[in-house]
């Protein structure tokens, strides 16, 4: 079928609610084909941080929300240290399918394409739209994608606030999964809490 985009799947009536409930029948893109379910964002409707990952991973597949798996705890554990409350929050990915490749019993994530990520990002403006953020903190290259355009290098930039609108700001970091795998997760860990610092210091 291909990427023919969610936008003909939205709702005529928006809301988190009827947005989420439209989304969960989203064939925009070939990725509903083998994921368990679409993984829409939860949260806070009027958040003053919203966090945009990238795409569900394994265990938020198969539980049908954002950031519950070992990214997510990662995730919770920055967001405390950073001195922002989680149950205050907003938080959704670029993607709502998990793009993954079967090994074995194992369902390895695979990073969703261009044509993906454009497919998929009616649902991601229809919510910024909505909870509009005083700050939406990018997690990682895809989100950067979505939001930022596809210049936008997350290495260069990350930790800087980018202005969105009047008063509100993107601030850009790597995605917490990048932690788990780094070499020194200590390191990158610290740099990481950083940026959230910088997105939490926010007026």
């Amino acid at each position: 079928m291909g990427n023919i985009g969610a936008e003909r799947f939205l709702p005529d009536e928006v809301s988190l609610s009827s947005l989420r409930e439209a989304a969960a029948h989203c064939e925009g893109c070939d990725l509903f084909r083998e994921a368990t379910q679409t993984v829409f964002g939860d949260g806070v409707p009027d958040a003053r941080f919203m966090l945009v990952g990238e795409q569900p991973g394994d265990q938020e597949d198969l539980r049908g929300a954002p950031f519950v798996g070992p990214a997510g705890r990662m995730l919770d554990r920055a967001l405390e240290e950073a001195g922002i409350d989680r149950e205050a929050v907003y938080v959704t990915n670029a993607v709502k399918h998990f793009k993954f490749e079967p090994r074995g019993r194992r369902r390895i994530h695979q990073k969703p394409s261009a044509g993906e990520i454009d497919a998929c990002r009616p649902w991601l403006e229809a919510e910024m739209r909505l909870v509009d953020p005083a700050v939406t903190v990018v997690l990682g290259a895809t989100a950067a994608r979505a939001l930022l355009g596809p210049s936008f290098k997350v290495t260069r930039h990350r930790g800087e606030p980018v202005p969105r609108h009047d008063g509100a700001f993107y601030v850009a970091t790597v995605h917490p999964s990048a932690i788990l795998r780094a070499p020194d997760r200590d390191a990158a860990y610290a740099g990481f809490l950083a940026d959230l610092k910088v997105a939490a210091a926010l007026p």
